[in-house]
């Protein structure tokens, strides 16, 4: 399990975002564990890959390809999302739907993590990912963290709530260990 590296995504590019700060923190939790991580933070996208890395200019876009060879290096993904709009963002799915298909997710072990300031911590938007995840053969954890009212319990890289620590580390333990 040593030589397994974490890919952990922030599945925003919006500045300063709460979404960033927990991914940041997965990211100090598992490498407590031992394990290798890197952030695959969506706000350093080229502004132009919609246009200039998707569809007939797959594989065209050096700026963008630099996140598919992280996606490719990785074992495991953490997705960290944020809720827009009752979902997810739209630059996640152009994100997901730049990769190289159909191989850049299946069969990678993802689990999924829900960032809200509302109280269902964004659980529509993990189940809408996870039907696109599933589509595209990735092997998803079934347990979802769902961090609602994030501004309330999680401040300066620290969570006040012990419940949410609870299941964050539960999460990352059988994580691991899938």
């Amino acid at each position: 399990m040593s030589n397994t590296k974490i890919g952990i995504v922030v599945g925003t590019n919006r500045n300063d975002s709460q979404s960033e700060e927990v991914a940041k923190y997965y990211a100090q939790e598992i490498t407590k564990a031992g394990l290798e991580t890197t952030i695959i933070s969506l706000k350093e996208l080229p502004h132009d890959f919609a246009f200039s890395a998707l569809y007939s200019n797959s594989g065209k876009n050096t700026a963008f390809q630099n996140f598919q060879d992280k996606i490719d290096e990785c074992q495991k993904l953490v997705f960290v999302i944020p809720e827009y709009n009752g979902s997810y963002p739209g630059v996640l799915k152009t994100f997901i739907d730049g990769l190289r298909h159909p191989d850049s997710l299946a069969n990678k072990k993802i689990t999924l993590v829900g960032v809200s300031s509302g109280v269902l911590g964004n659980a529509v938007g993990l189940s809408h990912l996870n039907d696109v995840l599933s589509y595209l053969n990735a092997n998803v954890l079934g347990f979802r963290i769902k961090l609602g009212n994030i501004n309330s319990y999680f401040r300066e890289g620290k969570f006040s709530n012990q419940t949410y620590e609870n299941l964050i580390n539960k999460q990352i333990y059988d994580f691991l260990k899938f």
